[in-house]
């Protein structure tokens, strides 16, 4: 066989593998298209056997047996994710029936042995006629920092009507889902808001592709995501009416509707794609936070016994932060200026805690728990 012709069938048995969306493509483009990552492959390929073939065969020698460690200590972590998924999904169900009976409480679906029913005055009679715990799930979102910045005075009606809420890992693609539970309300038809979040999970560094969420069915006038503005018209104006503007604003019902990137890398700028990154980091920071902890320890969070836990978090961190002040003390003047910015940032509600922004192609998140259920 020729060269030419080992090229030709290389091409070939490398096209199988390509996506089926690919065969739209011309025969000739498709072979381009073949080539090109062929040649991003070799080149990949051909740094590391740089590096292999400027060692000394000794050094070589030793370099393959620490390959052949790792490839043990590869096996052995495989081992490790398969046996903690095992692990995961034993407690997930276990949690189920506890969440159930939390649900039943909060919704006031079972009396709590011990109530009194004794003769109580009109007022307390007021209070009587309230099921389970009033408020649960809102009280205990704004008990978390982050998430009280998101909550704004006009969504507090429309979420003591939460329910419950829950999440659960899916595999195809990965990530996770986050459910809304909702009772009936003068805001919104939906029953149930969904958030999910779409993770590319290459093992090191898991990375935040897409997030999707419900679209919320407004009932007329009842949007929270939106405020109408009216100005009146211009003295002496042949139209007396009041002119309306309809305009975006701050909710905590945004988080719905997430940042989208742009099919097409060149439509946006630097500044743009780092302010995108930005929002979809936030925004996985939240669906995060919800996942973690608001979920798993809610009444702790209702209580605010959780909060003060978190503070405690937060000292350490200042305390360690404290430690490098003696070396900044020739800086105030440009320490006082970024944290200027960094106010300006906090107010916004963009950058808070969160993973790194990894390109413009996602945002490098955490782990995701190999759960299955809650």
């Amino acid at each position: 066989m020729t060269d030419n012709e080992k090229d030709n069938s290389n091409t070939d048995d490398f096209s199988d593998a390509l996506p089926a969306a690919v065969s739209v493509l011309s025969a000739e483009d498709r072979a381009g298209l073949v080539n090109a990552l062929k040649n991003k492959l070799q080149n990949l390929a051909g740094q590391h056997y740089d590096i292999l073939e400027n060692l000394s065969p000794n050094v070589k020698k030793r370099v393959e047996a620490l390959r052949e460690i790792q490839s043990q200590h590869d096996e052995l972590e495989k081992k490790f994710f398969e046996e903690r998924a095992a692990l995961e999904a034993k407690y997930q169900k276990l949690y189920e029936p506890l969440y159930t009976k939390r649900y039943e409480v909060v919704n006031g679906v079972v009396e709590i042995e011990g109530e009194t029913k004794d003769a109580v005055t009109d007022q307390e009679n007021k209070v009587a006629e309230e099921k389970g715990v009033p408020d649960f799930w809102l009280t205990a979102m704004k008990n978390n920092d982050i998430l009280a910045e998101e909550i704004t005075q006009r969504d507090e009606e429309a979420l003591k009507h939460l329910k419950d809420i829950k999440w659960c890992r899916i595999d195809d693609p990965k990530g996770f889902k986050l459910e809304f539970f909702f009772d009936s309300n003068p805001y919104f038809k939906n029953s149930v808001l969904t958030k999910t979040y779409h993770v590319e999970d290459d093992d090191d560094d898991p990375i935040l592709e897409k997030a999707i969420g419900t679209e919320i069915e407004w009932y007329p006038g009842k949007c929270l995501t939106q405020k109408i503005l009216k100005k009146k018209p211009k003295k002496g104006s042949k139209n007396a009416k009041p002119i309306t503007k309809t305009e975006n604003c701050e909710s905590f019902f945004n988080f719905f509707k997430p940042p989208q990137l742009p099919e097409d890398d060149d439509d946006i700028d630097d500044d743009l794609a780092e302010e995108l990154q930005d929002r979809m980091e936030q925004d996985y920071n939240i669906g995060s936070i919800i996942r973690d902890k608001i979920i798993p320890h809610a009444v702790s969070w209702y209580t605010g016994e959780a909060a003060e836990g978190d503070e405690f978090d937060g000292l350490e961190d200042d305390d360690n932060d404290n430690g490098d002040e003696d070396e900044d003390d020739g800086n105030e003047d440009d320490d006082d200026d970024e944290e200027d910015d960094d106010d300006q940032v906090e107010s916004k509600g963009r950058k808070k805690k969160g993973g790194k922004a990894q390109g413009v192609q996602g945002v490098q998140v955490e782990r995701l728990p190999e759960c299955k259920q809650q």
